[in-house]
């Protein structure tokens, strides 16, 4: 734990990505294989799921503190972080301890088997054996908030350095349904069996915004234009006579989807497809709302099957004929797709998506103009001699989306931040206007420069109405401009709508609350884009 606790620190007091590929390098290099495999899991989100409550741990360490609870609920926001606070005001270890990442990680998963009597003496013997750096790591792991300010494409830049394997290589080994107790260090990095998980999918290609205008990329007739549809990206394979579907988030979704059960007697094996999955009725896209039924759901009824029956929109093919081709022009791999895809029969879960044929810029932006009659977020555009890479890259693949939905709302309620915003109230409750009411419809925490929360911070000190825990209720007389992607009925809430992806764009100080958008313009862009 001391080599990991003080990688940790070198990474947190780093901002330089030099520094930190260095210094995980370096660690990479001589750790322990197991905690090589450990810190590589815990970078690539696989962490320990939390075994004792948040409630329990701040109980525990003000006590061992001999400090009020109260005392400690204070020193939480402004420190900014649990794991942190806690490390902060136990008292200094009684003993010291040089054991490995792996032998904690052990002991912590061993507590979800225990009672809380036994968990409150293990967590308490943890901590009275570890440094303040130690228990910072430990406490982190614990929580299951585990975070160390490193991306999965930077700790696989720094395993390429450590180990000379192309990072290509290693985000394609990295992928998939593996963990350190399942596979060793050899046989997923050093030595992968390239049998031996017929699942794995391939690292997922992602697009940068278009900013400028489409005329900056040039000639259009070196680019395909594609709708950017609302759903969940995702690739389907089919090998060795068996189906996986992934998310993007590397999460294994086969049995929330049993549609694509069909999917081998349709598709040869050694087949990769990536797209879109959606809501399909009537042939033609649901809206997110109705697949937001089955994203969260493990077992799916049949009734759920029956009223929102989802396909994939598949718009490459990353494997054919079990090689990969994604280095082969996208022009290329998208005559095969047609070609693997074209004869379907109509009970097969997956389609081919629309072409959209233009001859100019002009004729494509009027295109986009339709995207939401088309059950879209904008355009797809990308070069039709680009490979399928890894990653967030710029020049090949751009997504140039509609512009969003916007309301000006009312902040009737402020919460603070976290980690180096915990001074300052960033988390907010809007509301619209009905009669003299206000209606809460929305929470938004992004949008506003630096120097815009800490200008709010200071009013809502000053205009508190009541506290409710970490939440303040305040006068209602600021409007902010809040823009969404899309909105939705939603019982669950007051309002009756639910909004997709709502941030702050403008704090709009020249408009007064009277003039605030009112609950029943929130339901006529429902009835216009729900």
């Amino acid at each position: 734990m001391n080599r990991f606790a003080a990688l940790f620190q070198a990474l947190d007091q780093t901002t330089s990505t030099t520094a930190k590929v260095a210094a995980l390098a370096d660690y990479l290099t001589a750790a322990p294989e197991p905690d090589r495999m450990w810190t590589i899991a815990l970078l690539s989100g696989r962490r320990p799921k939390r075994t004792v409550t948040t409630t329990l741990l701040r109980g525990w360490a003000a006590e061992k503190a001999e400090i009020p609870l109260w005392l400690f609920e204070e020193s939480y926001p402004i420190v900014g972080d649990l794991a942190e606070t806690i490390a902060l005001i136990l008292p200094p270890a009684e003993r010291t301890s040089d054991r490995s990442l792996t032998y904690w990680i052990t002991e912590i998963r061993a507590l979800a088997s225990r009672d809380e009597s036994a968990r409150k003496t293990a967590v308490l013997d943890a901590w009275n054996h570890l440094t303040t750096p130690q228990r910072f790591v430990f406490n982190k792991l614990i929580t299951g908030g585990f975070r160390m300010g490193v991306s999965q494409k930077l700790m696989t830049r720094a395993l390429a350095r450590a180990t000379e394997i192309p990072e290509s290589d290693l985000a394609h080994r990295l992928m998939g349904d593996w963990s350190p107790d399942t596979h060793t260090f050899e046989s997923l990095i050093s030595a992968p069996d390239p049998t031996a998980d017929l699942s794995r999918p391939y690292p997922f290609y992602l697009a940068y915004a278009l900013e400028k205008e489409p005329e900056s990329l040039g000639d259009p007739t070196d680019w395909t234009a594609e709708w950017k549809w609302d759903g969940i990206r995702g690739q389907l394979i089919v090998r060795g006579g068996q189906y996986y579907l992934w998310s993007r988030g590397e999460e294994l979704i086969s049995p929330r989807f049993p549609e694509f059960g069909r999917a081998p007697d349709f598709l040869p094996d050694g087949t990769v497809l990536d797209g879109e999955l959606i809501g399909w009725h009537d042939e033609k896209p649901m809206s997110f709302n109705a697949l937001q039924k089955r994203i969260g759901r493990k077992n799916v009824s049949a009734k759920l099957l029956a009223e929102t029956p989802v396909i994939l929109l598949a718009y490459d093919l990353l494997e054919f004929e079990s090689k990969d081709i994604r280095e082969i022009p996208f022009v290329q791999r998208n005559a095969r797709l047609h070609s693997l895809l074209a004869h379907l029969p109509p009970e097969a879960p997956v389609r081919l998506p629309p072409r959209i044929s233009f001859a100019n810029w002009d004729e494509l932006a009027r295109i986009r103009e339709t995207s939401r009659e088309n059950s879209a977020e904008g355009l797809m555009l990308k070069r039709k001699e680009s490979p399928y890479l890894t990653g967030r890259k710029k020049g090949d693949w751009w997504k140039w989306k509609i512009a969003p939905l916007t309301i000006d709302a009312v902040m009737i309620y402020a919460q603070q931040g976290h980690g180096r915003r915990a001074n300052l109230f960033t988390d907010f409750t809007f509301a619209v206007r009905d009669g003299d009411n206000m209606i809460p419809f929305t929470k938004a925490y992004s949008g506003l420069t630096d120097a815009e929360f800490n200008e709010i911070t200071k009013w809502v000190r000053k205009n508190t109405l009541q506290r409710f825990g970490p939440v303040r209720q305040v006068r209602p007389e600021h409007v902010f401009e809040i823009a969404f992607e899309g909105i939705q009925e939603s019982p669950r809430h007051k309002s009756g709508v639910a909004l997709r992806f709502p941030r702050m764009v403008r704090w709009r100080h020249d408009k007064p609350v009277a003039e605030a958008n009112t609950l029943e313009d929130l339901k006529t862009m429902l009835e216009t884009y729900g």
